[in-house]
């Protein structure tokens, strides 16, 4: 699926008219339509303001061999609605169960991959504290600490999900996930040993 096929998609998904776009992004219809026949491409900074309008990743309009679908359903939720019970071992276990009941739940063990620039701060904070090196890591998995990820398989889909204290984010899968480890945009996965039951 190229860059322009994905745009369109994206766009239609949102609700989106190409000027309704064209004016969230400050362009002209054109470039849209441009954009979206392949007889031209975004530059960096629209890049960016498409995927926040969009609600889509850089990496999944870039990457003809992204494994992410269009389909994105972001939910709010009160983590305080939800009970541990039975062999749920979190709430954030819970709403996935009570989301998809009828499905195998994998829980993931996810790690952000870190930018150069991460990775030279890192290693700069650890010469000068004398912190031990991977200090990039360290903060990409404290940004993280608070969401809980899964893999999702219900009818032949396979769905990734994310919560986190206010939300709960379901993204289809356009590709199967096989094997215990994979990769998508910029964190990687492994999945857990056990899954989720009441």
């Amino acid at each position: 699926m190229t860059l322009a096929d994905k745009l369109k998609e994206a766009r239609k998904n949102a609700g989106l008219t190409q000027t309704e776009l064209a004016e969230k992004l400050c362009v002209s219809r054109q470039a849209i339509t441009k954009w979206e026949t392949g007889k031209g491409i975004p530059d960096v900074e629209n890049l960016r303001l498409i995927s926040k309008v969009l609600n889509v990743s850089i990496d999944f309009l870039l990457d003809d061999e992204e494994v992410l679908d269009k389909t994105v359903i972001k939910e709010q939720i009160n983590l305080d609605d939800y009970v541990k019970e039975g062999k749920l071992r979190s709430k954030k276990d819970a709403v996935v169960y009570s989301k998809y009941p009828n499905a195998d739940i994998i829980p993931l063990l996810a790690k952000k991959k870190s930018t150069k620039g991460q990775k030279i701060f890192g290693e700069l904070l650890g010469w000068v504290t004398d912190a031990p090196f991977g200090t990039d890591e360290m903060y990409n998995q404290l940004a993280d600490i608070h969401k809980a990820y899964y893999l999702v398989e219900q009818k032949g889909v396979q769905i990734l999900v994310t919560v986190t204290e206010d939300f709960i984010e379901s993204k289809v899968m356009a590709k199967e996930i096989v094997g215990n480890k994979f990769e998508i945009g910029e964190y990687k996965y492994r999945k857990a040993a056990y899954k989720v039951e009441k």
